[in-house]
């Protein structure tokens, strides 16, 4: 009997980060923002990375981005990742502020550009988490 790859792209959801996968899994991103200084940030934290403070929310997110900057990845050796490559890893501006790592798909590496317009998606497979992915309007 052979053991079950070990997956490095799975979240394993908390109690505190179980209201952002539900979000996820009903097609919406979530941002934590801190009341004391307005500040939205992402990832989830407890606490504001910006003033420390504890008093921070859940607040939906537009799903509007743009593009910071981009990698194209051609090799990866860790399940799934492999049978993924190339793929495009990037760093995208969430409206909110915010800056968030995720993957760019339907989109020629060709066709991305710095500051180009980006929408949120989220990859779902039977039995896992969704995660939040961009993609270019015009793409």
């Amino acid at each position: 009997m052979t053991a079950a790859a070990v997956r490095f792209d799975l979240p394993e959801p908390d109690a505190f980060s179980r209201p952002y996968w539900d979000a996820a899994a009903r097609g919406q991103l979530l941002l934590r923002r801190c009341r004391a200084c307005g500040r939205a940030h992402h990832y989830p934290r407890e606490f504001c990375p910006h003033c420390w403070s504890e008093d921070v929310t859940w607040e939906p997110a537009s799903g509007d981005a743009t593009l910071y900057t981009w990698s194209v990845v051609h090799r990866n050796d860790l399940p799934p990742f492999g049978a993924r490559v190339p793929y495009v890893a990037a760093v995208v501006d969430l409206a909110e502020g915010p800056r968030m790592m995720t993957e760019i798909v339907g989109c020629e590496e060709s066709a991305l550009a710095i500051g180009m317009a980006l929408r949120v998606g989220f990859r779902r497979a039977e039995g896992e988490e969704a995660v939040a992915v961009f993609h270019p309007g015009d793409c």
